[in-house]
Order: structure tokens, then sequence, then C-alpha cells
């Protein structure tokens, strides 16, 4: 059984990569590493911030069991939050951009690696709705995303609809992900400013969300599977999209 997080508001992220990136970002204000003696992690990547040398048993207390730590935790302060008019800003001189969009996507592992697969994409943002997401700071969230909750800007909004007619207006067009669609994503060739929606696992995009976007496409499956995590899609999806551009 996959652990639940129930200490995600807390400040503490963890896992190497996770807390190297936190170190590397300027936006970040970081407070305190806790690392066991034996550790495998490099001192001087903390540069100013203080380090302590704990047992692995204090650092399992900071988060629930069954967490991957690696002997390392840092407790840092939550990025600035980021709006939908600084990327729009941001990404209006870019000749090609692309966005994910998150519809009732809530479990921080699956937002994590979304995050993770944005970076390597080059995706300029990730959006979802603020209502039940997991805060920024979420450790599991920084561990799935692997670095790239430091890279890819996290967007909240209050509502998916008026931000899907913002982006429209902005240049962007807005492809819904849906295993009925009738429309595979390769078939033509992907908008040059394109934003992906992803719905949630069990219940997909929500009626609303999916007649807000310009069109619906799906990815080209076997038939022996209706449909994939959620994370891989969005993987899927904007490797089409860099592989196009």
């Amino acid at each position: 059984m996959r652990p639940v997080n129930k200490k995600s508001n807390s400040n503490w992220i963890y896992g190497h990569h996770a807390v190297t990136a936190a170190l590397q970002n300027p936006n970040r204000k970081n407070i305190l590493i806790k690392m066991t003696k034996d550790c495998q992690f490099d001192k001087a990547l903390a540069q100013k911030t203080p380090i302590q040398i704990v047992s692995r048993q204090e650092i399992d207390s900071l988060f629930n069991a069954g967490v991957v730590h690696q002997g390392i935790a840092l407790q840092t302060s939550p990025l600035p939050p980021v709006s939908i008019e600084d990327i729009i800003e941001k990404t209006e001189s870019e000749e090609k951009t692309v966005i994910l969009m998150l519809d009732q996507v809530t479990d921080p592992h699956n937002i994590g690696a979304l995050l993770r697969s944005s970076a390597a994409f080059g995706a300029a943002a990730v959006i979802l709705s603020d209502a039940g997401a997991p805060e920024e700071n979420n450790s599991t969230m920084a561990k799935s995303a692997c670095g790239g909750l430091e890279i890819v800007p996290l967007v909240r909004v209050s509502n998916l609809a008026r931000t899907i007619e913002r982006l429209q207006k902005a240049g962007f067009w807005v492809l819904g992900l849906d295993g009925y669609a009738k429309k595979l994503i390769n078939e033509d060739t992907l908008p040059a400013k394109t934003v992906f929606v992803l719905g949630s696992e069990g219940d997909g995009m929500r009626r609303l969300t999916a007649e807000k976007c310009d069109y619906l496409i799906k990815l080209p499956i076997s038939e022996n599977m209706e449909s994939l995590n959620v994370s891989n899609a969005g993987a899927i999806a904007l490797y089409e999209f860099y592989r196009q551009k």
C-alpha cells in the first residue's frame, strides 16, 4: 500500500535530487538540512544552509512510514506563487510553447511525475485547480518531481474554464486528452502553442472543461488497455509535441 503523506503542509522535502534542486533554486529560502552521518551528499551544495547530522530515526519522524528519504531532508520555504498572466507574458514572444493543465488530478505522486516530464520536455507550466490540490511544498510531490518542481512553474487557478478562455485569447489551442476521442494525437500537426488538458484517472475531465477545449484527442494505445496512468499519458503527449516541434 502506498504511504499517504499526512504531513504535506510541513516545509520538509527529502531525497538527493529534490534537495539538490531546491538548494540550487534562487527562489527558495532554505532553512535547515538534516542528514545522517553516512549520507552520500556533497555538503558543499548546502552553501549557507545550516546542516545538522542526525539519526535516520529523526528524519523518519518528519515523514510517514515507508518514505525513502536517502538520509537527507531539507526544511525550505514554499515557492512564490506564479499566475497565469505571468506564464502568458513569459511565453508571448515564444514561437512554440506547450503547457499541461490538470483537471481534478490531486495525487502528489502523479503531479510530481508530470512536473518531471514537463521539465524533461520543456513545458512552460503545469496548471491545476487550487481546490483539492497538494501544496507546492508537499514532500511527496517534490520527491516524485525529481527536481522538476524547481524548473517548471506550478500555477494554481480557481477556475479552469475561465483559465482555458484566457489562454485561448492569448493564442493557445487547448486540447483535451480523452480515451473516447475520435482524433489521434499524431494524426495532424499539433498547434505551435498547445495546452494539453488531463483529467483524473477515475472520472476524466469534467464536462465543462471538455466543452471548453478546442478539440479532444486520444493516444494511440492497444485495445487491450482502456487507458494509461495520467502521468504516463501526460509524458507521451509532451513527447509528441517535443518530437513534432
